[in-house]
C-alpha cells in the first residue's frame, strides 16, 4: 500500500489524568512517564495549561514539569489551544518541545458543546479570529491550521452533515487565506465518539478533493462507540505517500471530557491496540510494543480500573515460533491468565487447568503446501 506517513502522539498524560481521579500522587505520574519515556515513543503530550477550576486533575502540571527528566529523542509537548497558553509553555522550555508556530484556528461544531467546554458560543468563538490572524500576522506568520471537533455529530444535537462539517472548515480556511495565510493542516477531532468509517472515507476525499495544497492532517479520535481504529485506518487507506497525518491515542485508550456526557467511557484510540495495527499495515513505530504493555498494567494499578486497549489483554499476534503458544499451554479463562504472553505460565498459577488425557502433537498444518497426500 501507498500509506502516508504517520506521526503518532501519546496523549495519556492529558487526556486520561485529565479525566482520571485528581488525587493520582504526583509520584505516580512521573513514574508512567518515565515508563513511557523510554518506550521508543517520540512525542509526550504531558498536560495542560488550564484552570484547575474547569480540569482540577492538571493543578499539578508545574510540579510535573519540573521533575521530567528528558530522554534524547523524545518531545514532551503540551496542548496550546491558546496564545495564552503558547507563552506559557515558552516558559518551561526546555524540558517542554515548542513546536513550529503556526496561526490556529480551531472550532468545536457543536454549540452545546462549544459552551459546556470553552463557555463560547460559536459566534463568539469566529468572533475571535480576526484578533488571532491578525496577531499571528503581526508576529510574521505565514502558516495556518484549521480544524473542527465534535466534527461528526453530538451527543445533544446528534449527527452533523458532510456539507457542515466542510462549510465549517471552510469558513476557518477562507479567512486565513483572505489574510495571505497559507493553510498547510486540517485536524478533524471526533469529541463525542460519531465518526462512522464511511464518513472518515468520504470526508477526507473530498478534503483533499477541495483543498489539493493541504498535506498533513491531524486525527484525535475518541471510541466511546469503537470505532476509533476503524475510522483512523478508513483515514490511511485515503491518503498516501504524499501526506503526513498526526495521530494521537492514549495509553490503554484511557482518555474523554467531562463536558461530553460520557466522561471517561469517551476514550480514546488505545496506543498499543493502534501500534499494532500500524505495525502489522507494515507502517513502523519504532515503539517497543513490549514496553507500551508493561505501561498499560502499570496504568491500569495507578488508576484502578483495567484500560479499554486490547492487546494488553491478550497480546499481539504471535509472528515468530518463539511466540507461538504452547499447544498444551493450559486452559485460560482470566485476564489475568491470559497475560502468559508476557509473563510464561506463572501468569495462571491457580487460574488455569489443562483437561487434557494426552499431550497434544504435531502434525502442523499452516496451509495447502504442508497438507500430506
Amino acid at each position: 500500500m501507498n500509506w502516508p506517513t504517520v506521526i503518532f502522539s501519546e496523549e495519556v498524560m492529558r487526556e486520561g489524568f485529565g479525566i482520571a481521579d485528581a488525587g493520582i500522587p504526583l509520584a505516580a505520574r512521573i513514574e508512567l512517564l518515565e515508563a513511557l519515556s523510554d518506550t521508543g515513543l517520540q512525542r509526550i503530550t504531558v498536560g495542560a495549561f488550564v484552570s484547575p477550576r474547569y480540569v482540577p486533575q492538571m493543578a499539578c502540571f508545574e510540579e510535573l514539569l519540573a521533575a521530567i527528566r528528558p530522554r534524547p529523542g523524545v518531545q514532551y509537548l503540551t496542548f496550546t489551544h491558546n496564545r495564552k497558553a503558547q507563552l506559557k509553555a515558552l516558559q518551561f522550555s526546555p524540558p517542554l518541545t515548542v513546536e513550529q508556530d503556526v496561526c490556529t484556528l480551531f472550532q468545536d461544531i457543536c454549540d452545546v458543546h462549544q459552551r459546556r467546554n470553552m463557555n463560547r458560543s460559536i459566534e463568539q468563538g469566529m468572533a475571535g479570529w480576526t484578533e488571532t490572524i491578525a496577531e499571528a500576522r503581526g508576529r510574521g506568520l505565514t502558516r495556518a491550521r484549521a480544524g473542527i471537533a465534535s466534527a461528526w455529530g453530538s451527543n445533544f444535537l446528534g449527527r452533523f452533515s458532510q456539507d457542515y462539517r466542510l462549510w465549517s472548515l471552510a469558513q476557518q480556511i477562507d479567512a486565513l487565506q483572505a489574510a495571505g495565510l497559507e493553510v498547510v493542516e486540517i485536524g478533524l477531532h471526533d469529541s463525542q465518539s460519531f465518526c462512522l468509517p464511511h464518513e472518515m472515507e468520504a470526508d477526507i476525499r473530498e478534503i483533499k478533493r477541495r483543498w489539493p495544497a493541504v498535506k498533513h492532517f491531524h486525527l484525535h479520535m475518541h471510541d466511546a462507540r469503537g470505532m476509533a481504529l476503524p475510522c483512523i485506518y478508513a483515514a490511511l487507506r485515503n491518503l498516501d505517500a504524499s501526506d503526513t497525518v498526526l495521530i494521537e491515542g492514549t495509553l490503554g485508550g484511557i482518555g474523554g471530557g467531562q463536558y461530553c456526557g460520557n466522561g471517561i467511557a469517551s476514550g480514546m484510540a488505545p496506543t498499543e491496540d493502534l501500534l499494532h495495527m500500524l505495525e502489522g499495515m507494515g507502517i513502523p513505530t519504532g515503539v517497543d510494543l513490549d514496553k507500551i504493555i508493561d505501561c498499560v498494567w502499570l496504568l491500569e494499578r495507578i488508576v484502578g480500573q483495567p484500560a479499554f486497549g486490547h492487546v494488553s489483554k491478550a497480546g499481539p499476534r504471535p509472528q515468530r515460533p518463539a511466540e507461538f503458544y504452547d499447544p498444551n499451554l493450559p486452559a485460560v479463562e482470566t485476564l489475568q491468565a491470559a497475560r502468559h504472553f508476557r509473563l510464561g505460565a506463572a501468569a495462571g498459577t491457580g487460574d488455569s487447568y489443562s483437561p487434557w488425557k494426552h499431550p497434544i502433537t504435531g502434525p502442523w498444518f499452516t496451509g495447502p503446501e504442508h497438507a500430506k497426500a
